[in-house]
């Protein structure tokens, strides 16, 4: 099954704020959740989901603050109490859940599937009731027996049905295989995925699902979530627009990476130097052989301009630069990379006390050429 260029783009549903306070010891105050649910509004999610309303009042005060182009969501189980929390907390969608697989339903609920329809049923119906635009979501859908996830997605008056990995056990194949036997007519715009990262193919996963025709992906700034996270925001959105697998998505792209940022800043949230596109190291380049090529063609070493997505390449030159980032470097400042130019250059930079970027090696470059000048001119003085 394939994704045509017909479908719109699926509605991307930001779980950071949720996910994020699922994690041991992590809570986030109402203010920063209205900071960051302007900033992901700003980008153009559609859907932010702010919190689980029957467990406090922020999700309530988040929502009496904000004015957003974005929807914002609050899940809730398929429990009376819940579904009039999220209604009182005044979000615009009321995000059930229940537990569909035979081991989760019966282990968490204890009812059969019928009792489980008719409790769903119920919560649609109350959530609706009240004005609400509902999605329901299959927890851990992709380990529910086929049938009767396909009765879930035809029979749930939702806006969106979501299949949840919820325990992190899909792969890509996996993901196909399940879209295609629920898919009605290969129609599966009211359809969304939900996916963890315990086998770090969130994204993949998600590719997937997009490339079937899904019509809700869940993603979360830099995959924050429990356990291993989810799918994160800025790989999605970037492998949609920058890799084999093309995706319309309706964020702003040259704005996605500062806003990732602004986002983790506010939350207090830190990611590793090497994770992708938003580690201080996704696009930081120092081996001689990377460097000396990048100075000419940037695409040598990349795989798409990182300025497509807000970001910014940064070559660095010290004791692994080699001959030919030194002789760039020298054309770069505008003089002739001699032997004796090029020789001088990686001593200097070899005993430098910290990796120079682009502009501080080009000025080195420069200087070392004025001394060898300057000590030429002094030589035939004499």
């Amino acid at each position: 099954m394939s994704r045509s260029s017909a479908h719109e783009p699926p509605a991307l549903v930001d779980v950071t704020l949720r996910e994020g306070e699922q994690r041991p010891g992590r809570r986030y105050s109402a203010g920063q959740k209205v900071e960051v649910a302007r900033q992901l509004d700003a980008l153009g999610v559609d859907y932010v989901q702010v919190g689980f309303p029957v467990v406090g009042e922020v999700t309530a005060a988040v929502c009496a603050e904000l004015d957003l182009d974005a929807k914002t969501t609050g899940i809730a189980r398929a429990l009376d109490g819940d579904v009039e929390a999220a209604i009182e907390a005044e979000v615009d969608v009321v995000d059930l859940f229940a537990p569909t697989s035979d081991r989760q339903r019966t282990q968490l609920l204890d009812c059969s599937r019928e009792e489980l329809l008719s409790r769903v049923h119920d919560a649609v119906d109350a959530a609706q009731d009240a004005g609400c635009e509902v999605h329901f979501s299959a927890m851990d859908g992709f380990r529910t027996d086929p049938g009767f996830l396909s009765r879930l997605v035809e029979e749930v008056d939702a806006e969106y049905v979501v299949i949840a990995d919820t325990v992190g056990s899909r792969t890509p194949r996996g993901v196909e295989e399940t879209l295609a036997a629920v898919g009605e007519n290969d129609d599966l715009s009211h359809v969304g995925v939900h996916f963890h990262d315990d086998l770090g193919v969130a994204t993949a996963n998600a590719l997937a699902a997009a490339d079937c025709g899904a019509g809700r992906i869940d993603v979360s700034v830099a995959g924050v979530g429990e356990r291993a996270g989810n799918t994160p925001l800025e790989q999605f959105v970037a492998a949609c627009v920058a890799g084999d697998e093309r995706t319309e998505v309706g964020v702003e792209t040259d704005r996605l990476l500062p806003a990732a940022r602004a986002v983790l800043s506010t939350l207090g949230e830190s990611v590793p130097s090497s994770k992708p596109l938003l580690g201080e190291g996704a696009f930081a380049h120092e081996s001689g052989l990377h460097t000396a090529a990048m100075l000419d063609d940037p695409a040598t070493f990349e795989p798409f301009d990182p300025a497509t997505f807000g970001g910014e390449r940064q070559l660095l030159f010290g004791s692994a630069s080699g001959a030919g980032a030194a002789r760039g470097l020298l054309r770069r400042a505008g003089t002739e990379p001699t032997f004796e130019r090029v020789s001088a250059l990686l001593a200097v930079l070899d005993d430098a006390d910290e990796d120079l970027p682009l502009g501080a090696a080009v000025e080195l470059a420069e200087s070392v050429a004025n001394a060898e000048r300057e000590a030429t001119e002094a030589g035939e003085r004499q």
